[in-house]
């Protein structure tokens, strides 16, 4: 197997490729792709076939080929976009792609063609709220959730049953979550073996758990954990959130503090623990767990520099590896296995 590594280059108009050493977490450049018109957010398909790129400035998604061999992308085809998409994901099957837009209020869900291209027009552009930060189905493909964030948002998680055949998107009941503080979701992701999501809290600096009725697609919350240390006073917002496939351990960005705080994951509970926190570049937008779980790549947005980490494997606490430039504005990262 082989492992490779995007960071996207709002500023620059171009996607870095690098590929990963599988041992040493050790980056190589392999090509930077042109991509026009701000690209952001990315998303994968579950065969890793095709990347799809949110393009801010320009309003598109597109679609590029993944050279299985060389991890080399080749453009496949857009979809126009009537939004600035903040957020993108694939469904289980790989039949929709799934975006949500901040300042439009909207969430959008697009078809992809036999050829793996995303196309227009969407078969759900469907009014939210303002500060729609994300969009995913849970791994049955039956549910799908929306956080906003506070402030310009409701402070509130938008739940939804989702058919996986026509890609149309139907509220559940209750249509909503509300977290009881001012707490302001912003990402999410799915604990690999229990029925939890964690969200990151944008507002709240802090992580918060949820368990998922599989029955009806609702979401409880039972655990908030702060990313900060206590003594910590100044300026600070969460980003972005990701679990290892062993379940083991979860990471969740500091913009602000600039740090990335660690914690443990109970195997039966799901609750967390604190582990604490490593410094890293400045304003930590976007950043990626390898496939494998054992190194994170975390990009600053200020900086323009990638910094990469091994995890310890007992204790999921990280170690810093390398530090270097990649470029203006590192919107997102995205780590990928390939055949090879």
């Amino acid at each position: 197997m082989a492992y490779y590594l995007y960071v996207s280059r709002q500023d620059d108009d171009k996607i870095s490729i690098f590929q990963m050493d599988a041992a040493s977490g050790r980056l190589d450049l392999q090509n930077e792709m042109a991509v026009a018109g701000g690209p952001a957010a990315m998303a994968v398909d579950p065969q890793r076939r095709f990347l799809y790129v949110g393009c801010r400035s320009i309003r598109e998604i597109s679609s590029f080929r993944i050279d299985q061999s060389s991890g080399g992308l080749s453009y496949a085809g857009t979809a126009p976009l009537e939004g600035e998409p903040v957020f993108l994901a694939t469904d289980r099957k790989g039949k929709f792609v799934l975006s949500a837009y901040y300042y439009q209020a909207k969430v959008a869900v697009h078809p992809i063609g036999e050829d793996g291209v995303a196309s227009a027009p969407p078969v759900e552009w469907l009014t939210t709220d303002s500060g729609a930060h994300a969009i995913q189905t849970d791994p049955s493909n039956r549910f799908v959730f929306v956080p906003h964030i506070a402030n310009r948002g409701p402070n509130a998680i938008f739940q939804f049953r989702f058919d996986e055949t026509s890609g149309h998107l139907t509220p559940s009941s209750p249509p909503q979550v509300s977290p009881e503080d001012y707490l302001g979701p912003r990402h999410f992701c799915f604990h690999p073996r229990l029925d939890i999501l964690y969200f990151s809290d944008e507002q709240g600096c802090s992580v918060t758990a949820y368990r998922l009725d599989t029955s009806n697609g609702t979401l409880t919350s039972f655990q908030t954990v702060s990313t900060l240390p206590d003594d910590y006073r100044e300026t600070n917002s969460c980003s972005q959130i990701q679990i290892t496939p062993s379940g083991k351990f979860l990471y969740a960005p500091n913009r602000g503090h600039n740090s990335i705080a660690s914690f443990a994951v109970d195997e039966e509970s799901g609750r967390l623990t604190a582990t604490g926190r490593v410094s890293t570049e400045p304003v930590p937008r976007a950043f990626s767990l390898d496939p494998q779980g054992r190194f994170v790549f975390a990009a600053g947005l200020e900086s323009g520099r990638l910094a990469s980490y091994r995890v310890n494997a007992d204790t999921g606490v990280l170690e810093e590896l390398e530090n270097f430039t990649v470029g203006n504005r590192p919107m997102w990262v995205l780590g990928i296995e390939l055949p090879g």
